[in-house]
């Protein structure tokens, strides 16, 4: 998370392919650490075998990665000059039955604090996870084109098919009480297991962060507030966010104002950095050097605060000649992202903070 000294802010990449090819890739690139996009076999068994090899890492319900496999893994990345931080996220047939209080929750609890005691036996610090149910309701509607004709993803409110009626598979309407109670239960349980094992759990918000509820299902970590409530329920050193610039930009509010709010409270785990155009009902992504706030300073507000961890890039936009992973915009992120994280870190070595640069 946060440090008060000798901050250094890294670029990490989220894959769930860990091919030779593709880390060397990354390596090439300059990124230094990991976030393995979990492959979930019952939600997208498609995509479980990619074109690129498919050496990666099956997490899902009775799919827990061993230490064994989790630590050959680690020894691959590493080998690659890499670092294998974390693990991207849960995925939502993991974490349904406890959101929803079904009778299988106490199962899935018992199935993500083994894998929670795995990563932090295999040395592996990272669990980001989120509260939103992606494979019931639509995280994105109709793509749109952003500079140069390049395919971004988007949600315009107004796309939604009766966004009123019960999300498929849903018999009724949960209401925001019971959410954060079966959520209260999940942080109880989860959370001594992860201090214990030395693992930090990182919250996303819900993507898009739209109304209260859609589909009769309670959205809560839609603002800062219910964020800052997430964090105080059952305090831990170990609980933070994995603070996605997006969606907060999305919401209407100042990214560094943000930035500042949780890192003065030392609970940043890891950034997803990408730029948005719009805020909620509509907005679509764009490329990191335009949107709404400006990366310069964001990257800036990142060094003051003293933020020692990775910024990984998120939704790029997809350009000519990209292949599904979006290797070339991906690539230009990176890039992009270290020249400005090594200009602000030589700005702030050579003009104090208030004297403007000659």
């Amino acid at each position: 998370m946060a440090s008060t000294s000798n901050a250094a802010v890294r670029v990490g990449v989220r894959t769930r392919s860990l091919s030779r090819n593709r880390l060397r890739y990354i390596r090439q690139l300059g990124a230094t650490d990991i976030f393995v996009d979990h492959a979930d076999t019952e939600e997208e068994p498609d995509d479980f075998n990619d074109q690129d090899g498919a050496e990666t890492i099956a997490v899902g319900p009775d799919q827990i990665p061993s230490v064994r496999e989790l630590r050959a893994a680690k020894s691959r990345i590493e080998d690659a000059g890499l670092t294998f931080t974390g693990i991207q996220s849960l995925p939502y047939s993991m974490y349904g039955d406890i959101m929803f209080g079904r009778d299988d929750a106490d199962e899935a609890l018992e199935q993500i604090t083994t894998l929670i005691r795995n990563l932090g036996e295999a040395g592996i610090p990272v669990l980001g996870y989120q509260w939103n149910p992606r494979s019931v309701v639509p995280m994105r509607t109709s793509p749109v084109e952003t500079r140069g004709g390049a395919e971004a993803t988007a949600f315009d409110y107004d796309e939604l098919e009766e966004p009123d009626e019960l999300a498929p598979g849903l018999e009724r309407a949960y209401t925001e009480a019971e959410f954060w109670e079966h959520y209260q239960h999940f942080l109880e349980t989860v959370l001594p297991v992860a201090e214990e094992a030395g693992v930090d759990l990182a919250l996303h918000p819900v993507d898009p962060p739209v109304l209260e509820s859609l589909g009769g299902i309670p959205r809560l970590f839609r603002n800062v507030e219910n964020f800052e409530k997430a964090m105080d329920l059952v305090p831990s050193d170990n609980h933070g966010l994995k603070l996605c610039l997006g969606c907060f930009s999305q919401m209407g509010e100042d990214v560094t104002d943000v930035l500042r709010r949780f890192g003065e409270r030392d609970q940043i785990v890891f950034i997803h950095f990408r730029n948005v155009v719009g805020t909620v009902p509509k907005f679509h992504e764009t490329f990191v050097d335009r949107g709404n706030f400006d990366t310069v300073e964001a990257v800036r507000t990142l060094q003051e605060i003293g933020f020692d961890g990775a910024v990984i890039p998120d939704h790029v936009p997809k350009m000519c000649g990209d292949d599904d992973w979006r290797h070339r915009a991906r690539g230009f992120t990176v890039g992009y992202l270290r020249g400005v994280i090594g200009t602000v870190g030589i700005e702030s070595t050579q003009s104090p903070r208030g004297t403007p640069g000659e």
